[in-house]
Formats: C-alpha cells, sequence, structure tokens
C-alpha cells in the first residue's frame, strides 16, 4: 500500500494519539530520570567522603545525561503526527479482540523494508484504548491506519525486514469521518479479506516477539 495523504489536524492528533502520546512519556520519563541521576551524582561527589565517591558520583551524572539524551532524541525520532501520516504506508486493521478498557487492532502489514520489493505479509497488533469515531467496538470493526516500522531484522539469507510495526489509526490524526471512510475505501477488498480470515490468530501473534506473525 501507498501512504494516504491527508491533512493532519495536531491539535487533534496530540489529544488522540496513543503513539504521540508514548513519545511524550519516554521524552517525560528521560529527563525526570536523567535529573535525578545527575542530582544523585552531585551529592554523592560533594557530601560523600571516601574518594572513590567521586568516581561514583561522575558516573551516576554521565548516565543522567545518557539518559536525558536518549529521551529527546527518542522523542524527537516519533515526530509531528502530519510527518508520521506521510511517512508510513496505509494498512487495513480490525478489532481482533474487545477488552474491559481497550481493544487489540490487528492489521496487515507488509514486513519488506524496500516498498518496491516483493511484498513480505504479515500480521501486527498495538492494544488501544480509544479510536476516535468509531461507535461500535466490536470484533471485526474496520479500521484503517498507517503501518509505522520500528525495529529492524537482520536476514542472513534473505533481504533484512521489519521486526515490529504498529498500526496507527488514521482516525487519530483527523476528526472528519469522510478521511476515515476515504481511508479504509483505498484499501483493496482482498486485503480486507485475508486480514479477517486470519483474524483467529490473535495467540499465534501475541507470543511473537514483537507482536508480528509473517504470514509467508
Amino acid at each position: 500500500m501507498k501512504v494516504f495523504k491527508f491533512e493532519v489536524d495536531e491539535a487533534f492528533a496530540k489529544q488522540h494519539n496513543e503513539m504521540l502520546r508514548d513519545s511524550r512519556r519516554l521524552l517525560v520519563s528521560g529527563l525526570l530520570f536523567g535529573g535525578i541521576l545527575v542530582v544523585a551524582g552531585v551529592l554523592v561527589t560533594w557530601l560523600v567522603q571516601p574518594t572513590w565517591s567521586i568516581t561514583v558520583g561522575i558516573a551516576l551524572i554521565l548516565f543522567g545525561i545518557i539518559m536525558a539524551i536518549v529521551g529527546v532524541a527518542g522523542s524527537k525520532k516519533v515526530g509531528t503526527a502530519q510527518q508520521l501520516y506521510d511517512r508510513y504506508p496505509l494498512a487495513p486493521a480490525v478489532i481482533a479482540k474487545v477488552n474491559e478498557r481497550d481493544v487489540i487492532l490487528m492489521a496487515l502489514v507488509n514486513a519488506a523494508i524496500d516498498p518496491q520489493a516483493e511484498p513480505q505479509p504479515a500480521l501486527a497488533l498495538r492494544t488501544v484504548t480509544d479510536i476516535p469515531g468509531l461507535e461500535h467496538k466490536k470484533v471485526g470493526a474496520q479500521v484503517p491506519v498507517a503501518a509505522v516500522a520500528g525495529r529492524l531484522q537482520r536476514n542472513s539469507s534473505g533481504p533484512d525486514t521489519w521486526a515490529q510495526i504498529s498500526p496507527m489509526p488514521i482516525a487519530w490524526g483527523t476528526p472528519e469521518a469522510e478521511v476515515v471512510r476515504i481511508a479504509r475505501t483505498s484499501i483493496p477488498h482482498d486485503q480486507w479479506t485475508t486480514l479477517q480470515k486470519n483474524i483467529d490468530r490473535l495467540d499465534e501473534i501475541q507470543d511473537t516477539r514483537f507482536d508480528l506473525l509473517r504470514l509467508s
């Protein structure tokens, strides 16, 4: 599938996009934990008498700085909502399981890194708490998503593939129901059919390391 182009409502996405929310948590936790370590390092260096305290203090300070950098870098790597939707291809997803407070999305994605190469179909999962505009949260409900690639898998016997792909609902980026409808109808019918045929493989996917099950 190709990228589905639409104008993202950044304010709406900031409120509803759980991937951006995770990114903000990473930033806050990195800065907070890093700050705590830096303060602890300074206190150890100045208040503890043994000479080894200087080494420990410096180590804590450096580790704290590294944690802060990781948090900032991780947040920047995700980018804005518009950048995410413009970067990753459209894919079909359905609700595979309804829990009390969330639902599990199952998406049919392409694990091939090169979009021009032979497709490597796979099933990917993501647990979400809300899908704006979806009135009936039931198993089988269709949810168009962007397939956000994550971890890379090196293959010695073939081309490298994605080891982790996270479905990101189009509905997280816009309050316009018509945009979501166009995205849904842009996905070929045979892809929806393939996904529905595999909806009972939830347990198999959850048994994989990164919730990604190759179909071929």
